[in-house]
């Protein structure tokens, strides 16, 4: 049976792509081949929409399928061209207790950062950093919106996530992390922090939208405030960039 984009269980994922619905269900819906795999590696896939074409092309995916037309495909997908796989997956964030009790050795933390696109890219950033956690503060995006999976590449399901509120510096130190904001005007720069050695120990960054940066509270309460140089003509880097060179200074400072 090939369901339509007006069978009910389609209609129902359909009602994931608006964050209301996604919060209230504890589910989401993961886009492609990529994301797809990722997900089934993480056991939380529900249900796993997809077109006759996409199932002959990717029947080695150990999983049973939901077959849609293309019409029904378009309709749960969010891009342009999509590639004819959509889940439904159960919601992976973790308590912030639980993530830290995991002693990672580096964290980065999203702080009411709004743009999907550079929550997603921070995300698999700090995968591929080696962070072992990842923590959308305050009123931070969702890190279940359809973008923010999509640009996170499969990352989503290899870290803790973690929504916590803003008030997250004091467990972050209690959990013996040096707390590091990234801000344009800090006192501390970063390759100072690493000839030092300073970023050789267990360490969160924070890192705030482009527009507004780091909200006062957080700057505050941080052990350090440390801009990035810039050696060129270049006003500032954008935040994914800036989260890129940051973590991956720790990363290899604790290597």
């Amino acid at each position: 049976m090939t369901f339509t984009s007006r069978t009910p269980r389609v209609v129902a994922a359909r009602k994931l792509q608006r964050r209301r619905d996604r919060e209230q269900s504890g589910r989401f819906l993961a886009e492609g081949p990529q994301a797809v795999r990722e997900a089934l590696a993480a056991g939380v896939v529900l249900e796993l929409f997809a077109t006759a074409d996409a199932m002959s092309r990717h029947s080695n995916l150990d999983v049973h399928f939901t077959e849609v037309d293309d019409e029904a495909l378009a309709s749960l997908a969010e891009t342009v061209q999509p590639q004819g796989l959509v889940a439904v997956c159960e919601q992976v964030d973790v308590p912030l207790a639980e993530a830290l009790a995991k002693k990672p050795r580096l964290v980065a933390v999203v702080a009411e950062i709004r743009d999907p696109g550079n929550a997603g890219t921070v995300l698999r950033t700090a995968d591929a950093a080696g962070a072992g956690t990842v923590i959308f503060a305050g009123d931070a995006v969702d890190p279940y919106n359809g973008k923010c999976v999509r640009a996170s590449a499969g990352s989503l399901f290899h870290v803790d996530v973690v929504r916590t509120p803003i008030d997250v510096v004091t467990p972050l130190r209690e959990a013996g992390l040096q707390v590091l904001a990234t801000s344009g005007y800090g006192a501390d720069d970063l390759d100072t922090l690493a000839d030092d050695d300073v970023l050789a120990r267990p360490t969160a960054w924070l890192f705030g939208s482009e527009a507004h940066g780091l909200p006062g509270e957080l700057l505050e309460a941080a052990d350090r405030q440390v801009r990035v140089p810039i050696y060129g003509g270049a006003e500032s880097l954008n935040l994914a960039a800036a989260a890129a060179v940051c973590l991956y200074a720790s990363a290899r400072a604790q290597r």
